[in-house]
């Protein structure tokens, strides 16, 4: 099947957001703060998109993908902690904990509709911090409330990755996220993109075209899983260290943040909005609590003028762009005023 128009453009703009990346460290590479964020960008741009994945483009409403991605972080850092593998089959078997775990959370979720799925998935977010901090956690590994300090960094051959040298750990940073929005693009635009569509839209009429909902809903779970996971588990040993404190309420309000810029359900938007969001937030960051006040405007400022994102300028619905619609807005407001 021929590429449509659409796919085109999310293509090449992913490849040329891409392109960017691969050259931004000859422009940055000594200065680790900006190299620190980038990845930090690259790394939640994949959670961020494998979220939109399943609430954007399947219409889930789940909360559960920052406790996916603590699952596949813990799970290699305890294993390669306590079997002494490589990190890199460490990030594979991360992404798999966190499928299979999905995969268990969405079974139950499956006989439910809209709110009580969130509601059952926000449980899961809010549960897995005691249990990392409980004696059964630490009997695993996971160091209670101090975290797992010394996590085993990734390394090529007898070179190990270092906090003083950010330039390998950005391009495995750029390789994974891209890897992982090249497997999210090919599945939005195949038919199991279809089927989620078709049962986010009117889910009795897909199910009457013989979309089988069960499958569909399980499989978008676990592979939204894997890709938080697998990420989640590069984070474990980028950072060499972890805390049960990453399941905080700002991470998560934040990744909402990033959907609602970049765009839900407007692929890449998730990693617009990432890049964006880190960025604004980090600009912020003086202001401390009020940050997440000016969020919370910028977020309302969207929903209202923007419902479609930052993509939505890139890629007009209907032939008119949101900036359009923000200026019709305004001139009908004029006239009934004068």
């Amino acid at each position: 099947m021929g590429l449509t128009m659409k796919m085109k453009k999310e293509l090449l703009l992913l490849l040329a957001i891409y392109t960017v990346l691969c050259l931004m460290p000859l422009a940055v590479h000594g200065n680790l703060y900006l190299m620190n964020i980038l990845i930090t960008c690259l790394i939640w741009a994949v959670v961020a998109a494998s979220w939109d994945l399943i609430m954007g483009f399947a219409g889930i409403f789940t909360f559960g993908q920052v406790a996916f991605f603590v699952i596949g972080a813990f799970g290699s850092a305890i294993l390669t902690r306590t079997i002494g593998i490589s990190p890199w089959f460490g990030i594979l078997f991360g992404g798999m904990l966190a499928g299979v775990m999905g995969l268990l959370v969405g079974l139950p979720c499956l006989r439910l509709k809209g709110a009580y799925v969130a509601l059952v998935t926000f449980a899961v977010h809010m549960i897995l911090e005691p249990f990392l901090k409980s004696s059964v956690g630490r009997t695993i590994g996971t160091g209670g409330s101090p975290g797992i300090m010394s996590i085993p960094p990734l390394s090529l051959g007898q070179y190990e990755f270092s906090s003083m040298n950010l330039i390998p750990p950005y391009y495995t940073a750029v390789v994974l996220s891209m890897i992982s929005l090249l497997i999210i693009y090919k599945i939005i635009n195949s038919t199991w993109g279809l089927a989620f569509i078709a049962l986010r839209d009117s889910e009795v009429f897909a199910n009457s075209l013989g979309v089988d909902d069960f499958k569909y809903k399980l499989l978008v779970f676990g592979i939204s899983a894997f890709l938080a996971g697998a990420v989640g588990a590069f984070y474990a040993h980028y950072v060499g260290m972890l805390s049960s404190r990453i399941l905080g309420l700002d991470l998560f309000l934040i990744l909402m943040v990033m959907l609602v810029v970049g765009g839900m359900g407007r692929f890449p938007g998730a990693v617009i909005g990432s890049f964006i969001t880190i960025s604004v937030s980090e600009l912020l960051r003086p202001l401390e609590n009020y940050r997440l006040v000016i969020f919370g405007v910028i977020v309302i400022f969207l929903v209202l003028f923007l419902p479609q994102g930052v993509t939505g300028l890139l890629f007009p619905v209907k032939g008119k762009s949101p900036l359009t619609r923000l200026g019709e807005y305004f001139r009908s407001r004029w006239r009934t005023q004068h």
